[in-house]
C-alpha cells in the first residue's frame, strides 16, 4: 500500500498546480470514449476517493449497477478507513467481491492520494470524501479525462461553487459523464411526481416547503494522538469548512427537489438559525437548526426547515403547492386535489439506479448526463441560506454566487487548526 506522500503540507494553490500535472499525464480522451475504456476492453475500471461509509456504500452500489464494473483503486486520507473499505469489498458477504479485489499498489493514502488515483488507468472516479475537497478533486478528475460520480454537496462555499460550475462546462466540452449523489433525481416515485407537476396537474406553483428535521448524528471525540486537522476531518460534520453545516451537507437534498419542481434556483433568501442544544466543543461550531425563506423569480416563496436535535418531531419531506392541488413527498408520494394521485409502482433503489444511469451515459446506452452545474446551483441554494442565517442578512443569488468567501484551511497538513467561533447573527460579517 502506498502510504507515502510527495509533500506533507499543501495549500489550495498547491492542489491547483497539481491538477495541471495530473492532466498532463492523463490518458487521452479517445482511449476512454465509446465502448473501449482505459483497460482496452469493455470493462469499466473504477477508483474510489473517500473510503468512509458513504464512499464504501457508493462502491457497493456501482458494483450492483453493472457486471461491467470493477473497483481497481482506493484512496483516502487515513489508512484505517481505506483498509476498512477494502476489507468490506473483499468480504464473503459481498457477492461481487471478485470485481472488487484491489491490489496493494493501487491503494493510496495521504493528502495527495486522490492525485495518484486519478493519474492511474481508471475510467470512472467516485468522489466521496469530506465535501470541502469536492471542487479540487472534480477539477483534477475532469482534467485527466475521467467520468465522475460525486457525492453531494459539491462544495461548501461560493469559491468552490464557481470552480464546480467551470469544471462542469469543461466536462461537457469533453463529453465526460457526471452524476451527483442527489439520488432523488433518479428515483421512480420522484420522477413520476415531477412529470405530473411539470405537466400542470397541480396547476401553477404558488409556494413550496421542505424539511429535514431529525435527531442527532454521530460525533467523534478528539483523541490524544489526533492533531486538530485530523480530528476536524474525522469529525467533519461539525465544521463548516469541511461539511458546509448540515443545511448544506444534508438538507441540500430537499432544496434540490424544490428547485427541480419550481424549475429555477431562488433569487434571494432570508434566514435564521442557531446552536441551541449541541453546544459542547465536540460539536465544533455549526448550528443545530435553520429556518430559511427563499423567493424564486416567479414570486414563489419556499419555506425551508432543517434541524438535528433529539426529542423533537421529525420530518423529512417536500411539499409543492399549486393553484389546483398539492404534491407531497414524505411518508408516501401523492397529489392532493383535483387530480388526486398516489405512487404505487415499484421504486428501485435509487442509490443503484443513479450508477446505472451513469454507466448508460458513458457507454452510449442512455442519454448523456452531466449533473454538476444543476447540483452546484442546489448546493449554492443551501450555502446562501447558511450565509443568511449566520449573518442575519438578506442575500441575493448574485451576491452569494460572487462572494469571495473561501473556507479553506491555511494548509493541508496534520497540525494545529483552531475551531472557528460560532457565528452570531447581526455580528458575523457577510463576505
Amino acid at each position: 500500500m502506498d502510504q507515502t506522500s510527495d509533500k506533507s503540507t499543501y495549500t489550495r494553490r498547491d492542489f491547483v498546480k497539481a491538477t495541471a500535472v495530473v492532466a498532463g499525464s492523463a490518458v487521452p480522451l479517445a482511449a476512454i470514449a465509446g465502448s473501449a475504456f482505459a483497460s482496452g476492453s469493455d470493462q469499466l475500471k473504477v477508483g474510489l476517493i473517500g473510503c468512509g461509509g458513504r464512499g464504501t456504500g457508493a462502491a457497493f452500489n456501482i458494483l450492483n449497477a453493472s457486471n461491467q464494473v470493477r473497483i481497481v483503486a482506493l484512496a483516502d486520507l487515513f489508512d484505517d478507513r481505506l483498509n476498512g473499505c477494502r476489507n468490506n469489498l473483499a468480504s464473503e458477504n459481498n457477492e461481487n467481491r471478485d470485481r472488487a479485489q484491489v491490489e496493494d499498489d493501487r491503494c493510496y493514502v495521504g493528502f495527495d492520494a486522490f492525485q495518484k488515483l486519478i493519474a492511474s488507468d481508471v475510467d470512472i472516479v467516485i468522489l466521496a470524501t469530506t465535501p470541502h475537497f469536492r471542487p479540487m478533486q472534480f477539477r483534477a478528475a475532469i482534467a485527466a479525462n475521467k467520468h465522475v460520480f460525486m457525492e453531494k454537496p459539491v462544495a461548501v462555499d461560493p469559491t468552490g461553487i464557481r470552480s464546480v460550475i467551470a469544471t462542469a462546462a469543461e466536462a461537457r466540452r469533453k463529453n465526460l459523464s457526471v452524476v451527483t449523489g442527489t439520488q432523488r433525481r433518479h428515483e421512480a416515485r420522484y420522477l413520476a411526481l415531477m412529470d405530473r407537476i411539470h405537466s400542470g396537474e397541480i396547476g401553477e406553483i404558488v409556494s413550496a416547503r421542505c424539511y429535514w428535521n431529525q435527531g442527532s448524528l454521530w460525533v467523534k471525540e478528539q483523541q490524544p494522538t489526533w492533531t486538530d486537522m485530523e480530528w476536524q476531518i474525522r469529525n467533519w460534520l461539525y465544521f463548516t469548512w469541511a461539511s458546509g453545516d448540515h443545511i448544506v451537507e444534508q438538507h441540500v437534498h430537499n432544496l434540490d427537489v424544490c428547485n427541480w419542481a419550481i424549475g429555477s434556483h431562488p433569487i434571494k433568501c432570508f434566514g435564521m438559525g442557531g446552536r441551541e442544544v449541541r453546544t459542547a466543543p465536540k460539536y465544533g461550531h455549526i448550528f443545530d437548526h435553520f429556518a430559511i425563506e427563499y423567493e424564486y423569480p416567479n414570486g414563489v416563496v419556499m419555506q425551508s426547515y432543517c434541524r438535528q436535535i433529539d426529542g423533537c418531531k421529525n420530518q423529512v419531506a417536500e411539499g409543492i403547492h399549486g393553484s389546483i392541488g398539492r404534491a407531497w413527498i414524505g411518508g408516501g408520494t401523492r397529489i392532493i386535489g383535483k387530480n388526486a394521485w398516489q405512487f404505487t409502482e415499484k421504486n428501485p433503489n435509487p442509490y443503484v439506479v443513479e450508477h446505472k444511469d451513469l454507466i448508460a451515459s458513458i457507454t452510449g446506452k442512455g442519454k448523456y448526463l452531466n449533473e454538476a452545474k444543476r447540483v452546484a446551483e442546489s448546493t449554492l441554494t443551501a450555502i446562501m441560506g447558511r450565509m443568511s442565517a449566520y449573518t442575519g442578512k438578506e442575500l441575493t443569488w448574485e451576491a452569494a454566487l460572487n462572494s469571495e468567501l473561501d473556507l479553506s484551511p491555511p494548509a493541508y497538513e496534520f497540525g494545529s487548526l483552531p475551531t472557528t467561533e460560532v457565528a452570531v447573527p447581526g455580528k458575523t460579517p457577510l463576505i
